[in-house]
């Protein structure tokens, strides 16, 4: 029986184990791998401390932090498949190479993150952190000076467009469909910047080209089935993300897009002694020191409410 158990090896997940371990719980975090999305950026430049880390290398120093803390910290390299409620603790079941295990807790963190809608075309996982990108927010700065294009109509993609103006010397719009989705206020302002060089409707891209690095993408006009290419030096996807919290969707609450509701003071959920923190909540801002900042309440509120609920601390 663990005190806590933790769900997601990367920002958030890290986090909550650290500062579960220091509040002496004893404390199982499952992961597939450290990491979170950013393992596959070639320079983080906004994980405050670290000027310039890869995402390969932040993935490295978060399982060194949590396995500082051996006599407090269990690690399990497995793949979650259920949570369910079990009298009052829980129990969370696992996959691993076709074997199926079982574990219980008195508290659950979720922090599994989310994953990135993909286009799903060739060169996308082949460039994927070589000139495709999904977090404008995280990797615009790379592109200084760069022709650059946003794949996606909505609020997301038009905020991506915004993001990039300071560094791109170029950014181009492309949208699948005939019309653009996000915001009025927001179109009307990108378009009076003279580096948005164009918007192109009914761009269904059909492969992201390139050598070591993204060189261009090809797509077909949807409506006429006309194929054209366009160089360029990144692509920005921004088509929404996928929070991964099927494990959990019949046990707390989520909103219209699977996300999970947290109260943001306590990082708590609808369920009580159930956390969660980053990219799985309706928390809007999706950022590493956010989601680790959000993570450490979770830790500290699961210890309250274990306190609170007269459960006996293992550590």
């Amino acid at each position: 029986m663990y005190d806590v158990i933790i769900i997601g090896g990367g920002p958030a997940g890290t986090a909550a184990a650290v500062y579960a371990a220091r509040k002496r719980l004893k404390t199982l975090l499952i992961t597939e791998s450290f990491g979170g999305q950013s393992i596959v950026s070639d320079d983080i430049q906004n994980w405050i401390g670290e000027p310039h880390i890869s995402g390969f290398d932040l993935a490295q120093k978060f399982e060194a932090h949590v396995r500082a803390f051996p006599e407090m910290v269990d690690i399990k390299s497995e793949k979650v498949i259920a949570v369910a409620e079990g009298g009052d603790d829980f129990t969370v079941r696992t996959e691993q190479g076709g074997t199926y295990m079982a574990y219980t807790g008195r508290a659950i963190i979720l922090a599994a993150g989310a994953r990135r809608r993909k286009l799903g075309v060739p060169g996308e996982e082949q460039f994927n952190g070589k000139g495709v990108a999904y977090c404008s927010t995280c990797d615009a700065p790379l592109f200084s000076g760069k022709r650059v294009a946003v794949v996606g109509g909505g609020n997301a993609g038009l905020e991506a467009v915004e993001d990039l103006f300071p560094y791109a010397g170029e950014v181009w719009l492309m949208e699948r469909t005939d019309i653009l989705r996000g915001d009025q206020i927001t179109q009307d302002e990108i378009r009076k910047n003279p580096k948005l060089k164009g918007v192109i409707f009914n761009a269904a891209i059909t492969e992201i080209i390139g050598d070591t690095f993204v060189t261009g993408v090809r797509y077909t006009d949807a409506a006429t089935g006309e194929k054209n290419e366009l160089a360029l030096d990144g692509v920005f996807i921004e088509i929404g993300s996928l929070p991964n919290s099927e494990m959990v969707k019949d046990l707390v609450d989520l909103d219209a897009y699977g996300q999970i509701k947290i109260d943001s003071k306590h990082a708590s959920t609808s369920h009580p002694g159930i956390f969660a923190a980053g990219d799985i909540t309706d928390d809007p801002y999706k950022q590493n020191n956010i989601s680790a900042g959000d993570a450490v309440k979770a830790a500290l509120a699961a210890y309250g409410y274990l306190l609170k609920s007269n459960k006996q601390i293992s550590g």
